[in-house]
């Protein structure tokens, strides 16, 4: 069973979902606006075409959305320097403990 987390480790965590999801979601609108706005704004399109865009420009505000969030959240327990739940670096592991056995 894995150690408890600390104040710290749970704050780092909050941020870092804050983080990616704020993150995520300016990445998706910029992403939409880019796939729609040129086909939109510069041509005459029927309505036919205009549906098409739109929904190839939510599909990939999406897509976006998606891959940065995993993005994100898959980098966060590297840069920490150690999985999460693991021994914190300032503990010593005693050889025979419980916490070895991992």
């Amino acid at each position: 069973m894995g150690e408890r987390r600390t104040q710290v480790e749970r704050d780092a965590v909050t941020v870092e979902i804050g983080y990616a999801l704020v993150s995520s979601a300016v990445l998706a609108g910029l992403t939409s606006a880019a796939v729609s706005a040129p086909a939109l704004l510069l041509f005459d399109l029927g309505r036919p075409a205009r549906t098409v865009i739109l929904g190839l420009a939510t599909v990939a505000a999406a897509l976006a959305f998606a891959t940065r969030v995993v993005h994100v959240l898959w980098r966060f327990p590297r840069r920490e320097g150690r999985r999460l739940g693991g021994p914190a670096p300032d503990r010593q592991v005693r050889s025979g403990s419980a916490d070895s056995a991992t």
